[in-house]
Protein backbone atom coordinates (compact mmCIF):
# COMPACT_ATOMS: atom_id res chain seq x y z
CA UNK A 1 0.00 0.00 0.00
CA UNK A 2 1.17 3.89 -0.67
CA UNK A 3 1.04 3.56 3.64
CA UNK A 4 3.48 1.10 3.70
CA UNK A 5 5.64 2.71 0.85
CA UNK A 6 5.53 6.10 2.35
CA UNK A 7 6.97 4.56 5.34
CA UNK A 8 9.87 2.49 4.03
CA UNK A 9 10.83 5.81 2.18
CA UNK A 10 10.68 7.97 5.41
CA UNK A 11 11.22 11.55 6.04
CA UNK A 12 14.15 13.57 3.46
CA UNK A 13 14.86 16.19 0.92
CA UNK A 14 11.21 15.37 -0.50
CA UNK A 15 9.60 16.19 2.40
CA UNK A 16 11.88 19.20 3.42
CA UNK A 17 11.05 20.50 -0.06
CA UNK A 18 6.97 20.19 0.63
CA UNK A 19 7.36 21.80 3.70
CA UNK A 20 8.61 24.86 2.52
CA UNK A 21 6.37 25.15 0.11
CA UNK A 22 3.11 24.14 2.01
CA UNK A 23 4.35 26.57 4.56
CA UNK A 24 4.73 29.96 1.73
CA UNK A 25 1.05 29.06 0.95
CA UNK A 26 0.22 29.73 4.83
CA UNK A 27 2.29 32.17 5.04
CA UNK A 28 0.55 33.83 2.26
CA UNK A 29 -2.96 32.98 3.76
CA UNK A 30 -1.69 34.47 6.95
CA UNK A 31 -0.55 37.82 5.65
CA UNK A 32 -3.88 38.06 3.66
CA UNK A 33 -5.77 37.71 7.08
CA UNK A 34 -3.61 39.71 9.40
CA UNK A 35 -3.73 42.93 7.13
CA UNK A 36 -7.15 42.94 8.16
CA UNK A 37 -6.03 44.27 11.78
CA UNK A 38 -4.55 47.07 9.71
CA UNK A 39 -6.54 47.88 7.46
CA UNK A 40 -9.77 48.00 9.18
CA UNK A 41 -8.39 51.45 11.43
CA UNK A 42 -6.83 53.03 7.71
CA UNK A 43 -9.75 53.07 6.04
CA UNK A 44 -11.61 53.96 9.10
CA UNK A 45 -9.97 56.91 8.98
CA UNK A 46 -9.26 57.69 4.85
CA UNK A 47 -12.92 57.04 4.04
CA UNK A 48 -14.55 57.71 7.46
CA UNK A 49 -16.42 54.29 7.62
CA UNK A 50 -18.96 54.04 10.29
CA UNK A 51 -17.97 51.41 12.41
CA UNK A 52 -20.28 48.87 11.22
CA UNK A 53 -18.90 49.08 7.80
CA UNK A 54 -15.34 48.38 9.17
CA UNK A 55 -16.84 45.63 10.99
CA UNK A 56 -18.56 44.48 8.32
CA UNK A 57 -15.47 44.42 6.38
CA UNK A 58 -14.15 42.07 8.17
CA UNK A 59 -17.13 39.56 8.73
CA UNK A 60 -17.14 39.30 4.84
CA UNK A 61 -13.77 37.72 4.84
CA UNK A 62 -15.16 34.80 7.11
CA UNK A 63 -18.25 34.50 5.27
CA UNK A 64 -16.24 34.22 2.23
CA UNK A 65 -13.70 31.27 4.07
CA UNK A 66 -17.26 29.77 5.50
CA UNK A 67 -18.89 29.76 2.45
CA UNK A 68 -16.23 28.19 0.24
CA UNK A 69 -14.07 25.59 3.06
CA UNK A 70 -16.37 22.67 1.79
CA UNK A 71 -16.33 23.51 -1.49
CA UNK A 72 -12.41 23.52 -2.01
CA UNK A 73 -12.75 20.19 0.16
CA UNK A 74 -14.66 18.46 -2.47
CA UNK A 75 -12.99 19.80 -5.34
CA UNK A 76 -9.69 18.53 -3.87
CA UNK A 77 -11.54 15.07 -3.04
CA UNK A 78 -13.22 14.85 -6.50
CA UNK A 79 -10.53 16.35 -8.21
CA UNK A 80 -7.13 16.11 -6.91
CA UNK A 81 -5.18 17.85 -4.21
CA UNK A 82 -2.73 19.88 -6.14
CA UNK A 83 -6.11 20.99 -8.13
CA UNK A 84 -7.68 22.59 -5.09
CA UNK A 85 -4.89 23.74 -3.68
CA UNK A 86 -3.81 25.51 -6.61
CA UNK A 87 -7.08 26.96 -7.90
CA UNK A 88 -7.48 28.34 -4.34
CA UNK A 89 -3.79 29.83 -4.13
CA UNK A 90 -4.31 31.67 -7.72
CA UNK A 91 -7.61 32.83 -6.71
CA UNK A 92 -6.49 34.12 -3.52
CA UNK A 93 -3.74 35.79 -5.49
CA UNK A 94 -5.64 37.60 -8.24
CA UNK A 95 -8.43 39.07 -5.86
CA UNK A 96 -6.10 39.79 -3.14
CA UNK A 97 -4.10 42.41 -6.21
CA UNK A 98 -7.27 43.68 -7.14
CA UNK A 99 -8.27 44.54 -3.75
CA UNK A 100 -5.42 46.97 -3.88
CA UNK A 101 -7.22 49.33 -6.82
CA UNK A 102 -10.44 49.02 -5.16
CA UNK A 103 -12.08 52.40 -5.72
CA UNK A 104 -14.94 52.50 -3.00
CA UNK A 105 -16.12 50.90 0.46
CA UNK A 106 -18.26 48.86 -1.64
CA UNK A 107 -15.57 47.55 -4.00
CA UNK A 108 -13.73 46.30 -1.70
CA UNK A 109 -15.72 44.49 0.63
CA UNK A 110 -16.98 42.57 -2.35
CA UNK A 111 -12.85 42.25 -3.22
CA UNK A 112 -12.20 41.17 0.08
CA UNK A 113 -15.20 38.89 0.24
CA UNK A 114 -13.84 36.95 -2.49
CA UNK A 115 -9.79 36.81 -1.02
CA UNK A 116 -11.45 34.96 1.99
CA UNK A 117 -13.56 32.70 -0.64
CA UNK A 118 -9.99 31.77 -2.22
CA UNK A 119 -8.02 31.35 1.87
CA UNK A 120 -10.84 28.63 2.89
CA UNK A 121 -9.06 26.02 0.50
CA UNK A 122 -5.90 27.00 2.44
CA UNK A 123 -6.37 24.22 4.73
CA UNK A 124 -6.05 21.72 2.01
CA UNK A 125 -2.23 22.35 2.09
CA UNK A 126 -2.43 20.19 5.10
CA UNK A 127 -4.58 17.40 3.60
CA UNK A 128 -1.70 17.12 0.93
CA UNK A 129 1.54 17.29 3.18
CA UNK A 130 0.04 14.65 5.67
CA UNK A 131 -0.30 12.25 3.12
CA UNK A 132 3.24 12.28 2.21
CA UNK A 133 4.65 11.75 5.77
CA UNK A 134 5.33 9.18 7.23
CA UNK A 135 3.91 7.81 10.38
CA UNK A 136 6.63 8.97 13.47
CA UNK A 137 7.29 12.53 11.63
CA UNK A 138 3.43 13.39 11.08
CA UNK A 139 2.10 15.11 13.82
CA UNK A 140 5.30 17.09 14.43
CA UNK A 141 6.01 18.36 10.90
CA UNK A 142 2.19 19.62 10.54
CA UNK A 143 2.88 21.22 14.10
CA UNK A 144 5.65 22.85 12.83
CA UNK A 145 4.08 24.24 9.88
CA UNK A 146 1.76 26.15 11.89
CA UNK A 147 5.37 28.45 12.22
CA UNK A 148 5.12 29.69 8.86
CA UNK A 149 1.17 31.17 9.61
CA UNK A 150 2.92 32.84 12.90
CA UNK A 151 6.11 33.70 10.24
CA UNK A 152 3.34 35.66 7.79
CA UNK A 153 1.77 37.69 10.53
CA UNK A 154 5.27 38.94 12.02
CA UNK A 155 6.49 39.79 8.29
CA UNK A 156 2.76 41.41 7.20
CA UNK A 157 3.31 43.61 10.43
CA UNK A 158 6.85 44.94 9.70
CA UNK A 159 5.74 45.38 5.85
CA UNK A 160 3.35 47.34 7.28
CA UNK A 161 5.46 49.69 9.28
CA UNK A 162 8.12 50.38 6.21
CA UNK A 163 4.89 50.82 3.78
CA UNK A 164 2.07 52.51 5.03
CA UNK A 165 3.87 55.69 6.53
CA UNK A 166 5.16 56.47 3.03
CA UNK A 167 3.61 54.32 0.19
CA UNK A 168 0.09 53.88 1.48
CA UNK A 169 -2.41 50.96 2.24
CA UNK A 170 -3.03 49.85 -1.90
CA UNK A 171 0.69 49.28 -1.81
CA UNK A 172 0.88 46.89 1.28
CA UNK A 173 -1.94 45.19 -0.58
CA UNK A 174 0.00 44.60 -3.37
CA UNK A 175 3.21 43.75 -1.94
CA UNK A 176 1.18 41.21 0.38
CA UNK A 177 0.61 38.97 -2.44
CA UNK A 178 4.39 38.15 -3.13
CA UNK A 179 4.09 35.14 -1.48
CA UNK A 180 0.85 33.51 -3.62
CA UNK A 181 2.97 34.81 -6.59
CA UNK A 182 6.53 32.65 -5.41
CA UNK A 183 3.74 29.74 -4.69
CA UNK A 184 2.18 29.84 -7.95
CA UNK A 185 5.35 30.20 -9.25
CA UNK A 186 6.75 26.98 -8.04
CA UNK A 187 3.32 25.27 -8.18
CA UNK A 188 4.92 23.10 -11.36
CA UNK A 189 7.10 20.87 -8.93
CA UNK A 190 4.45 20.53 -6.49
CA UNK A 191 3.24 16.68 -7.07
CA UNK A 192 0.06 14.94 -7.22
CA UNK A 193 -0.73 12.75 -3.63
CA UNK A 194 0.31 9.60 -4.62
CA UNK A 195 -2.96 8.23 -2.29
CA UNK A 196 -5.42 10.07 -4.22
CA UNK A 197 -3.69 8.83 -7.74
CA UNK A 198 -4.44 5.15 -6.23
CA UNK A 199 -7.96 6.18 -4.97
CA UNK A 200 -8.80 6.75 -8.28
CA UNK A 201 -6.95 4.21 -10.04
CA UNK A 202 -4.21 5.25 -11.51
CA UNK A 203 -1.66 3.07 -10.71
CA UNK A 204 1.12 4.48 -12.80
CA UNK A 205 1.31 7.87 -11.78
CA UNK A 206 0.90 6.91 -8.09
CA UNK A 207 4.11 4.38 -8.54
CA UNK A 208 5.87 7.34 -10.62
CA UNK A 209 5.46 9.67 -7.68
CA UNK A 210 6.70 7.42 -4.74
CA UNK A 211 9.93 6.72 -6.92
CA UNK A 212 10.53 10.46 -7.59
CA UNK A 213 10.46 10.68 -3.66
CA UNK A 214 12.58 7.67 -3.34
CA UNK A 215 15.18 8.76 -5.40
CA UNK A 216 15.25 12.96 -4.05
CA UNK A 217 15.31 11.19 -0.33
CA UNK A 218 18.08 8.78 -2.00
CA UNK A 219 17.01 5.61 -0.11
CA UNK A 220 15.67 2.33 -2.69
CA UNK A 221 12.08 2.37 -3.94
CA UNK A 222 10.14 -0.69 -1.59
CA UNK A 223 9.96 -3.99 -3.47
CA UNK A 224 6.17 -5.36 -4.55
CA UNK A 225 3.49 -4.48 -6.32
CA UNK A 226 0.93 -1.38 -5.28
CA UNK A 227 -2.05 -2.37 -4.43
CA UNK A 228 -4.98 -0.08 -5.92
CA UNK A 229 -7.94 0.16 -4.04
CA UNK A 230 -9.93 2.30 -6.76
CA UNK A 231 -13.12 4.16 -5.22
CA UNK A 232 -15.13 6.22 -7.76
CA UNK A 233 -17.56 8.14 -5.08
CA UNK A 234 -15.75 9.98 -3.58
CA UNK A 235 -15.83 14.04 -1.46
CA UNK A 236 -19.94 13.16 -0.59
CA UNK A 237 -20.45 15.07 2.59
CA UNK A 238 -22.72 11.91 3.69
CA UNK A 239 -19.75 9.77 3.84
CA UNK A 240 -18.72 12.37 6.72
CA UNK A 241 -21.83 10.88 8.58
CA UNK A 242 -21.67 6.99 7.76
CA UNK A 243 -21.96 4.85 11.17
CA UNK A 244 -18.17 4.81 11.50
CA UNK A 245 -18.18 8.62 11.63
CA UNK A 246 -21.22 10.41 12.54
CA UNK A 247 -20.09 10.63 15.86
CA UNK A 248 -16.24 11.90 14.96
CA UNK A 249 -17.98 14.36 12.22
CA UNK A 250 -20.15 16.33 15.32
CA UNK A 251 -17.81 16.48 18.01
CA UNK A 252 -15.12 17.45 15.41
CA UNK A 253 -17.56 20.49 13.87
CA UNK A 254 -18.20 21.53 17.64
CA UNK A 255 -14.10 21.38 18.57
CA UNK A 256 -13.60 23.22 15.52
CA UNK A 257 -15.74 25.88 16.61
CA UNK A 258 -14.95 26.52 19.39
CA UNK A 259 -11.38 27.06 18.81
CA UNK A 260 -12.29 30.12 16.22
CA UNK A 261 -14.58 31.08 18.58
CA UNK A 262 -12.43 31.30 21.41
CA UNK A 263 -9.15 32.14 19.40
CA UNK A 264 -10.74 35.49 17.40
CA UNK A 265 -12.71 35.91 20.72
CA UNK A 266 -9.94 36.10 22.76
CA UNK A 267 -8.18 38.84 20.18
CA UNK A 268 -11.15 40.95 20.17
CA UNK A 269 -11.55 40.73 24.44
CA UNK A 270 -7.73 41.79 24.68
CA UNK A 271 -7.90 45.33 23.44
CA UNK A 272 -11.88 45.73 25.03
CA UNK A 273 -10.45 44.37 28.63
CA UNK A 274 -8.12 46.63 28.61
CA UNK A 275 -9.92 49.59 27.47
CA UNK A 276 -12.77 48.67 30.24
CA UNK A 277 -10.19 48.22 33.06
CA UNK A 278 -11.51 44.42 33.00
CA UNK A 279 -14.37 42.94 35.09
CA UNK A 280 -14.03 45.82 37.28
CA UNK A 281 -15.72 47.92 34.88
CA UNK A 282 -13.70 51.27 34.44
CA UNK A 283 -10.14 52.23 34.68
CA UNK A 284 -9.60 53.94 38.70
CA UNK A 285 -9.79 57.68 38.43
CA UNK A 286 -11.62 57.52 35.02
CA UNK A 287 -15.35 57.81 33.73
CA UNK A 288 -15.99 56.16 30.11
CA UNK A 289 -16.16 58.81 27.10
CA UNK A 290 -19.11 58.11 24.83
CA UNK A 291 -17.38 57.59 21.30
CA UNK A 292 -18.77 58.57 17.76
CA UNK A 293 -18.86 55.44 15.76
CA UNK A 294 -16.78 57.63 13.09
CA UNK A 295 -13.97 58.93 15.34
CA UNK A 296 -10.94 57.17 14.26
CA UNK A 297 -7.05 56.31 15.17
CA UNK A 298 -4.77 55.59 12.96
CA UNK A 299 -2.14 52.92 13.98
CA UNK A 300 0.95 53.78 15.43
CA UNK A 301 4.40 52.51 16.26
CA UNK A 302 2.93 51.33 19.82
CA UNK A 303 0.19 49.60 17.94
CA UNK A 304 2.40 47.52 15.65
CA UNK A 305 4.58 46.34 18.75
CA UNK A 306 1.38 44.84 20.27
CA UNK A 307 0.70 42.90 17.01
CA UNK A 308 4.00 41.65 17.17
CA UNK A 309 3.56 40.66 21.02
CA UNK A 310 0.71 39.00 20.36
CA UNK A 311 1.76 37.11 17.48
CA UNK A 312 4.50 35.83 19.68
CA UNK A 313 2.15 34.27 22.34
CA UNK A 314 1.46 31.18 19.45
CA UNK A 315 4.42 30.28 19.83
CA UNK A 316 4.40 28.56 23.56
CA UNK A 317 1.34 27.44 22.51
CA UNK A 318 3.26 25.32 19.35
CA UNK A 319 5.70 23.85 21.56
CA UNK A 320 3.66 22.72 24.67
CA UNK A 321 1.34 20.82 21.80
CA UNK A 322 4.51 19.70 20.06
CA UNK A 323 5.19 17.98 23.63
CA UNK A 324 1.91 16.53 24.67
CA UNK A 325 0.98 15.44 20.96
CA UNK A 326 2.63 12.35 20.42
CA UNK A 327 2.95 11.50 24.75
CA UNK A 328 -0.95 11.86 25.92
CA UNK A 329 -2.41 11.59 22.07
CA UNK A 330 -4.35 13.94 20.02
CA UNK A 331 -7.15 13.98 22.10
CA UNK A 332 -6.08 14.60 25.39
CA UNK A 333 -3.89 17.24 24.29
CA UNK A 334 -7.52 19.34 22.55
CA UNK A 335 -8.52 18.87 25.79
CA UNK A 336 -5.94 20.21 28.11
CA UNK A 337 -5.49 23.21 25.57
CA UNK A 338 -9.39 23.75 26.16
CA UNK A 339 -9.04 23.62 29.89
CA UNK A 340 -6.40 25.72 30.32
CA UNK A 341 -7.96 28.32 28.51
CA UNK A 342 -10.87 27.97 30.61
CA UNK A 343 -8.36 28.00 34.13
CA UNK A 344 -6.99 31.84 32.38
CA UNK A 345 -9.94 32.68 31.80
CA UNK A 346 -11.89 32.56 35.02
CA UNK A 347 -9.37 34.91 36.92
CA UNK A 348 -10.50 37.56 34.83
CA UNK A 349 -13.91 37.56 36.87
CA UNK A 350 -11.83 39.05 39.44
CA UNK A 351 -10.33 42.88 39.62
CA UNK A 352 -6.46 42.10 38.39
CA UNK A 353 -4.14 44.24 37.52
CA UNK A 354 -3.46 45.14 34.03
CA UNK A 355 0.27 43.00 33.86
CA UNK A 356 -1.65 40.56 35.44
CA UNK A 357 -4.23 40.37 32.67
CA UNK A 358 -1.80 40.30 30.01
CA UNK A 359 -0.28 37.13 31.65
CA UNK A 360 -3.38 35.44 31.62
CA UNK A 361 -4.39 36.42 28.34
CA UNK A 362 -1.00 35.25 27.05
CA UNK A 363 -1.34 32.25 28.52
CA UNK A 364 -5.25 31.90 26.83
CA UNK A 365 -3.98 32.64 23.73
CA UNK A 366 -1.28 30.35 23.45
CA UNK A 367 -3.32 27.09 24.79
CA UNK A 368 -6.47 27.92 22.19
CA UNK A 369 -3.42 28.53 19.63
CA UNK A 370 -2.35 25.15 20.70
CA UNK A 371 -5.31 23.04 20.48
CA UNK A 372 -6.31 24.74 16.87
CA UNK A 373 -2.98 23.40 15.83
CA UNK A 374 -3.90 19.94 17.23
CA UNK A 375 -6.96 19.88 15.72
CA UNK A 376 -5.36 20.55 12.48
CA UNK A 377 -3.15 17.22 13.40
CA UNK A 378 -6.10 14.77 14.22
CA UNK A 379 -8.62 16.06 11.15
CA UNK A 380 -6.64 14.56 8.03
CA UNK A 381 -5.31 11.44 10.65
CA UNK A 382 -8.64 10.29 11.40
CA UNK A 383 -10.88 10.59 7.66
CA UNK A 384 -10.39 8.58 4.53
CA UNK A 385 -8.60 9.67 1.49
CA UNK A 386 -11.89 9.28 -0.04
CA UNK A 387 -13.12 12.07 2.19
CA UNK A 388 -10.10 13.70 3.96
CA UNK A 389 -10.10 17.06 1.97
CA UNK A 390 -14.07 17.59 2.37
CA UNK A 391 -13.45 16.22 6.01
CA UNK A 392 -11.30 18.80 7.19
CA UNK A 393 -13.06 21.93 4.67
CA UNK A 394 -16.12 21.18 6.43
CA UNK A 395 -14.65 21.65 9.60
CA UNK A 396 -12.54 24.66 8.80
CA UNK A 397 -16.10 26.22 7.92
CA UNK A 398 -17.90 25.07 11.16
CA UNK A 399 -14.74 27.32 12.75
CA UNK A 400 -15.00 30.75 10.25
CA UNK A 401 -18.98 30.12 11.94
CA UNK A 402 -17.42 30.91 15.26
CA UNK A 403 -15.33 33.48 13.98
CA UNK A 404 -18.87 35.11 12.53
CA UNK A 405 -20.31 34.84 15.79
CA UNK A 406 -17.94 35.91 18.50
CA UNK A 407 -17.89 39.53 17.45
CA UNK A 408 -21.15 39.44 19.02
CA UNK A 409 -19.66 37.95 22.58
CA UNK A 410 -16.87 40.01 22.60
CA UNK A 411 -17.80 43.39 21.86
CA UNK A 412 -21.97 43.36 21.89
CA UNK A 413 -22.63 41.03 24.85
CA UNK A 414 -19.41 42.40 26.47
CA UNK A 415 -20.92 46.02 26.87
CA UNK A 416 -23.92 44.67 28.82
CA UNK A 417 -22.07 42.11 31.08
CA UNK A 418 -17.93 41.47 31.34
CA UNK A 419 -18.96 38.85 33.28
CA UNK A 420 -21.70 37.26 31.08
CA UNK A 421 -19.15 37.33 28.05
CA UNK A 422 -16.49 35.76 30.18
CA UNK A 423 -19.12 32.99 31.20
CA UNK A 424 -19.90 32.00 27.78
CA UNK A 425 -16.43 31.80 26.12
CA UNK A 426 -15.42 29.75 29.56
CA UNK A 427 -18.38 27.12 29.31
CA UNK A 428 -17.99 26.98 25.65
CA UNK A 429 -14.40 25.71 25.92
CA UNK A 430 -15.32 23.32 29.17
CA UNK A 431 -18.07 21.40 26.27
CA UNK A 432 -15.19 21.41 23.94
CA UNK A 433 -12.84 19.66 26.25
CA UNK A 434 -15.46 17.31 26.72
CA UNK A 435 -16.42 17.15 23.46
CA UNK A 436 -12.18 15.89 22.69
CA UNK A 437 -12.21 13.43 24.88
CA UNK A 438 -15.35 11.78 23.87
CA UNK A 439 -13.67 11.35 19.88
CA UNK A 440 -14.20 7.56 19.46
CA UNK A 441 -10.91 7.44 17.65
CA UNK A 442 -7.34 7.99 18.66
CA UNK A 443 -5.24 8.78 15.81
CA UNK A 444 -1.82 8.21 17.39
CA UNK A 445 0.45 5.59 16.20
CA UNK A 446 -1.92 4.85 13.31
CA UNK A 447 -1.71 5.33 9.72
CA UNK A 448 -3.94 7.06 7.23
CA UNK A 449 -6.76 5.30 6.05
CA UNK A 450 -7.08 4.90 2.17
CA UNK A 451 -10.57 3.90 1.50
CA UNK A 452 -14.06 4.57 3.28
CA UNK A 453 -14.68 1.17 1.45
CA UNK A 454 -12.81 -0.73 3.97
CA UNK A 455 -13.15 -1.22 7.65
CA UNK A 456 -10.22 0.21 9.71
CA UNK A 457 -7.78 -2.36 8.41
CA UNK A 458 -4.07 -2.81 8.98
CA UNK A 459 -3.14 0.45 8.47
CA UNK A 460 -5.64 1.52 11.22
CA UNK A 461 -5.60 -0.98 13.46
CA UNK A 462 -3.04 0.95 16.61
CA UNK A 463 0.44 -0.17 15.11
CA UNK A 464 3.14 1.20 17.67
CA UNK A 465 5.23 3.28 15.80
CA UNK A 466 8.12 1.29 16.26
CA UNK A 467 6.25 -1.81 14.78
CA UNK A 468 6.24 -0.05 11.37
CA UNK A 469 9.92 -0.72 9.90
CA UNK A 470 8.38 -4.51 10.04
CA UNK A 471 5.26 -4.08 8.51
CA UNK A 472 6.71 -2.18 5.78
CA UNK A 473 9.31 -4.95 5.25
CA UNK A 474 6.30 -7.08 5.17
CA UNK A 475 5.24 -5.29 2.09
CA UNK A 476 8.19 -5.27 -0.09
CA UNK A 477 8.49 -9.24 -0.24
Amino acid sequence: MVEDAVEAIGFGTFQWKLSILTGLSWMADAMEMMILSILAPQLHCEWRLPSLEVALLTSAVFIGMMISSSLWGNISDKYGRKMGLTLSVLWTMFFGLMSAFAPIYGWILVLRALVGFGIGGAPQSVTLYAEFLPMRSRATCILLIEIFWAIGTVFEVLLAILVMPTLGWRWLLGLSTIPLFIFAFLCYWLPESARYDVLTGNQEKALATLKRIATENGVPMPLGKLIVARQEDRGKIRDLFSAHFRCTTVLLWFIWFANAFSYYGLVLLTTELFQEGGACGMPKGGKKELRCSLECKYLNSDDYKDLLWTTLSEFPGLLVTLWAIDRLGRRKTMALCFLVFSLCIIPLYGCVGRASMTVLIFIARAFIAGGFQAAYVYTPEVYPTATRALGLGTSSGMARVGALITPFVAQVMLESSVYLALSVYCCCCLFAAVASCALPIETTGRGLQESSNREWGQEMVGQRSEEIPHSSSGSQG
